[in-house]
């Protein structure tokens, strides 16, 4: 599937310390990528982790590098769950001689891998590599979902070169066009401009403040399981959570948040790639390679835990409940397995109806409620107006 000319081996120096590890341990288990076997067999591998040390288009750059070994040291040494997927490790992309290479080469690796139905977990690097993990899909999927966990929009003057500020700019205005819904978890206001809110809001995006969601971490649930691509950004996590090199925010989602968000990826049927951005290497700040660690491991949990359904009238594992509000019949839907719960969008026969197949829409009890005492749900009535323009 692979060659050699775009991929190098995890390092010996993490291979030896590996070696020391439990027989239960990651590291005893996972598939790696060495120098002296090459790349490892992926018949029936279902993660694969791929590092990307790619920075130069970061607003900060100032010619620093780094590795990912302290990240990979954490990760292996973390105890396996009660899992049933193969992981692999294929060890760090080769950066290019400009950004746009390594684009290109990262695009390259996640076609294959998502095609085989493998999952590429990639940790960066800049936050600007989401745009060529968004643009792997162009030959895969008609239309995207994407999630991003952050706390600005990233919306920046997509006239400029792309940077880490601005290439969700880019994903927006450059064809292909096939973004259907971008949400936003965890934004900080005084971090954004006011007219990257309002664009926000005009698109029809979806966009959470910090302080809502961390009133109810599980309120996140539903975005995650109707995203096909999950990111996230190290710079939403609050500064003392990390290692105290790290430029973060006094605020954010703290340690617990970020890997519930994390899980919630991971159980999501849909989400078939997942990226950690911002990651600084620095000797000495063993919190953060940790942290980034733990975040990989409930989302490789997330995944073991997977339910493949979607609500169907005929299936009895599911309930259906009508609730009429303001003259507009709301069709609910709810999983007698996992307690999860749906809301149909009217299916509109227009020729320029961009929902199609999306006429199912993850949301939570909540909703249900909310109807019920007449309240129709925001993101039902954001859908629906998409949906008409």
């Amino acid at each position: 599937m692979f060659t050699l000319d775009c991929l190098t081996p995890v390092k010996d120096t993490v291979l030896a310390h590996s070696q020391l590890l439990g027989s239960n341990s990651i590291g005893a288990r996972i598939r790696i990528h060495t120098t002296l076997s090459g790349l490892p067999e992926l018949q029936g591998v279902k993660i694969a982790v791929i590092g990307v040390p790619e920075n130069r288009n970061d607003v900060d750059y100032i010619g620093t590098t780094y590795d990912l070994n302290g990240v990979r040291k954490a990760f292996y040494q973390l105890y396996q769950g009660n899992w049933n997927c193969q992981i692999a490790d294929l060890g760090d992309l080769i950066v290019g001689a400009t950004p746009a290479d390594t684009y290109h080469a990262l695009k390259s690796v996640m076609i294959d891998l998502i095609m085989e139905r493998i999952i590429p977990i990639v940790i960066g690097g800049s936050q600007d590599l989401s745009f060529a993990m968004y643009r792997a899909y162009d030959e895969i999927k008609p239309m995207l979902n994407v999630v991003n966990i952050d706390s600005r929009f990233d919306l920046s003057d997509d006239t400029k070169p792309i940077n880490n500020r601005n290439y969700m700019g880019k994903i927006i205005t450059e064809k292909p066009f096939n973004l259907f819904n971008f949400t936003v978890l965890g934004y900080q206001t005084y971090l954004n401009p006011q007219e990257e809110i309002d664009l926000m809001d005009k698109l029809f995006f979806e966009s959470y403040r910090l302080g809502s969601l961390i009133k109810d971490i599980s309120s996140a649930e539903p975005m995650m399981r109707d995203a096909d691509l999950v990111l996230v950004d190290m710079d939403a996590i609050k500064a003392s959570e990390l290692g105290v090199r790290q430029q973060q925010s006094p605020n954010g989602f703290d340690s617990r948040e970020i890997c519930a968000l994390a899980r919630y990826a991971g159980i999501s049927s849909r989400v078939s790639s997942f990226g950690i951005f911002q990651y600084r290497s620095f000797e000495e700040d063993e919190v953060t390679s940790e942290l980034l660690a733990q975040m990989m491991w409930y989302f490789i949990e997330g995944v073991n835990y997977r339910i493949e359904e979607l609500p169907n009238v005929e299936d009895r594992n599911f309930q259906k409940f009508t609730v009429l509000v303001e003259n507009q019949e709301l069709v609910f839907f709810k999983s007698v397995t996992s307690g999860r719960w749906w809301i149909e969008i009217p299916f509109l026969t227009l020729q320029n109806n961009k929902l199609k197949q999306h006429s199912l829409l993850p949301c939570m009890q909540s909703d249900y409620d909310d109807a019920g005492m007449g309240i129709i749900p925001e993101r039902w009535l954001k859908v629906c107006r998409k949906n008409n323009v």
